[in-house]
């Protein structure tokens, strides 16, 4: 089996133009539990790893260095499901949560909702919805304003062969945070067990 190395370190915050990575939902890391993220060409971006049991409740987001960007916690106790995302810094990981993602109260068929908050504070607070189809990895990001911010599905060929179901392809529209954008994904896949 031949070795990964990254050759390039790639930080992505926003951009002018669509943005499209591939996510292999596989850890770099030997009998690890995570997934891998490449950029349009082919380097290697971020990497996501689960350093408890399998699908816990919390996991790292990391760059090539292996500096943790930010960490998704599943809150216990809560019926509908609620995840934190917090940033990490030099000194640690914050204490206020970046981001919460909760499972809203509407149930629609085949399609999973969840909302989205960013900031603390709730005046100023920004809300996307993600909406995900049950028991697959393909989703949805909307924001406010009801228009697709972003977008997973399962990656095909230019030729239009579907590849395996852990490899995702990404698509990112221009001026949003990309790495907002990988946070609400990790979360979906902590919802759908792949992580």
């Amino acid at each position: 089996m031949s070795k990964v190395f990254p050759t390039t370190t790639s930080n992505y915050l926003t951009s002018s133009t669509r943005k499209t990575f591939t996510i292999w939902m596989k850890s770099l890391l030997f009998h690890g539990s995570g997934c891998t993220v490449f950029d349009s060409n082919g380097d290697i971006a971020y990497r996501i790893d689960n350093y408890g049991r399998y699908c816990g409740g919390e996991v790292c987001f990391m760059d090539l260095r292996g500096e943790v960007l930010f960490s998704v916690k599943q809150k216990k106790l809560r019926v509908l499901g609620c995840w934190d995302g917090y940033l990490w810094s030099n000194t640690g990981c914050a204490e206020q949560p970046w981001f919460q993602v909760r499972r809203s109260c509407k149930f629609v068929r085949r399609n999973m909702k969840y909302h989205v908050t960013v900031g603390c504070d709730k005046a100023q607070a920004s809300c996307y919805t993600l909406v995900g189809l049950a028991g697959k990895s393909a989703l949805q990001i909307i924001n406010s304003q009801e228009k697709i911010v972003a977008e997973v599905n399962q990656k095909q060929t230019s030729s239009g062969i579907l590849l395996g179901e852990d490899v995702l392809t990404l698509m990112v529209e221009p001026q949003m945070d990309i790495l907002l954008i990988m946070a609400i994904a990790t979360v979906y896949g902590l919802i759908n067990h792949k992580i």
